[in-house]
């Protein structure tokens, strides 16, 4: 009876592993699906938001933009893959994606502590400017799909 639930264990064990080792060779979508501004602002709706909000929207847009600008060239949206692009799923190509994804990671996480210790001190006027600014930016971007 041992052997029957150590053998039936091991074979569970096996069949998990080998799910797993499917998902790594997966195609990785180039832009996160993280990757939205939930909202679009009006300069009403900025000038009554308080500096913190502000500050918030501020750096949502500045992750929005550095997870998406880098990749302009092949998709504007979560979801496109290499596969669907026709890139090689090879080894070295995904690597070279997940390199870069850390990258970007540690750059935007870096970008975010430093805002957090200098941006404050910005007028609230010039932040509801340049969150309007990055979201012009981020329609354009959507747009940009309509000239393929």
């Amino acid at each position: 009876m041992k052997i029957k639930i150590t053998l039936l264990s091991i074979c569970l064990f096996l069949l998990a592993n080998s799910g797993f080792a499917q998902k790594k060779n997966d195609p990785k979508s180039i832009i996160s699906k993280d990757v939205t501004i939930k909202k679009y602002h009006n300069s009403q709706e900025l000038e009554r938001m308080q500096k913190g909000q502000l500050l918030d929207l501020y750096t949502e847009r500045i992750e929005a933009l550095a997870n998406i600008l880098p990749y302009i060239a092949f998709a504007t949206k979560p979801g496109i893959t290499m596969s669907s692009l026709g890139i090689p799923n090879s080894n070295e190509n995904r690597k070279a994606l997940e390199n870069q994804t850390e990258n970007t990671d540690n750059y935007i996480s870096e970008t975010v502590e430093f805002q957090k210790v200098i941006l404050p001190y910005s007028d609230t006027r010039n932040l509801a400017r340049a969150i309007l600014f990055y979201e012009d930016i981020m329609k354009s971007i959507h747009a940009y799909d309509e000239f393929n």
